[in-house]
């Protein structure tokens, strides 16, 4: 790793992370968001481009400084959500750099930079991006959103990945009813253990952990302690069974103002023991 002073949170500064990620926060901290929004800017140290993973909201000051460290040669998004995706098409008018996602209504080309290894239209699993001195593997980890993607690399012997939010630095994941999928994100949770386990996480929100596969075993560890509850709440449920009730019994120290949130995810879970043939 870098040397560094800062840890997170660190405002209105680019922070050095691994000797090829630096990450900025957004100022965007909420509920949802917890500290704000990590974008990441990487690069091989003796590379003269970088490459944007997630730009984040579209705020001047976050903008410039995303913007303005190297030459961009690629902007990558890891899930269509606006406070990693706003600032997309605004920073690749400024720097001339393609954009590309899962989604394909979220890639752009670039009229001056044609860079074939960085690739065009949709991410693929399994493909490789190879742009300033990396080469960044695409995983497809759908379940928080059916567009969600992590990328894997290495360099200097150091691997990491690139979460967005299949994997958080603190708390755990939200997957919602609306454009999530619990069974799908099992699998991806599920694929993320199979990682080298000196993985690096490098996530859309919160802080670096080491061990990224760890931190994929406690998830999904804490996803069937969840279903288990739902469950167990289910069964003593007399009547119509529904979010708002299950929250009630399964979720009784939550905020206020994440209660919405918290019901589409019970919605996502009761669908998730429909599928399996339990409801």
């Amino acid at each position: 790793m870098s040397s560094h002073t800062r840890q997170h949170p660190a405002y209105a500064v680019s922070r050095p992370v691994l000797d090829y990620a630096t990450v900025r926060l957004a100022s965007n901290p909420g509920p949802m968001t917890l500290d704000g929004t990590n974008t990441w800017i990487v690069g091989a140290p003796e590379a003269e481009e970088c490459v944007v993973i997630d730009p984040g909201p579209a705020e001047e000051e976050h903008l410039r400084a995303v913007g303005g460290t190297r030459p961009v040669a690629g902007i990558l998004l890891t899930h269509h959500h606006p406070d990693h995706t706003e600032a997309a098409a605004e920073l690749a008018r400024r720097t001339g750099a393609p954009v590309r996602a899962a989604d394909p209504e979220w890639c752009t080309d670039s009229p001056t930079r044609r860079d074939s290894d960085f690739g065009a239209g949709p991410l693929r699993d399994g493909e490789l991006v190879t742009a300033a001195g990396l080469r960044l593997r695409v995983l497809a980890t759908p379940g928080h959103t059916t567009d969600s993607v992590c990328l894997h690399t290495e360099h200097g012997g150091v691997p990491a990945v690139f979460a967005g939010d299949s994997l958080l630095g603190r708390g755990t994941t939200v997957v919602m009813a609306e454009d999530g999928h619990l069974g799908s994100y099992l699998e991806s949770l599920r694929r993320l253990t199979g990682l080298p386990e000196d993985t690096w996480l490098l996530p859309g929100h919160g802080p670096e952990l080491p061990g990224a596969p760890a931190v994929a075993e406690h998830y999904l560890a804490h996803r069937r302690q969840r279903l288990d509850q739902v469950r167990t709440a289910v069964r003593g449920m007399v009547g119509e069974v529904d979010a708002a009730r299950v929250v009630d019994v399964v979720y009784t120290d939550i905020d206020p103002a994440v209660r919405p949130a918290a019901e589409s995810t019970v919605l996502a879970q009761l669908e998730h023991l429909r599928e399996l043939g339990e409801l």
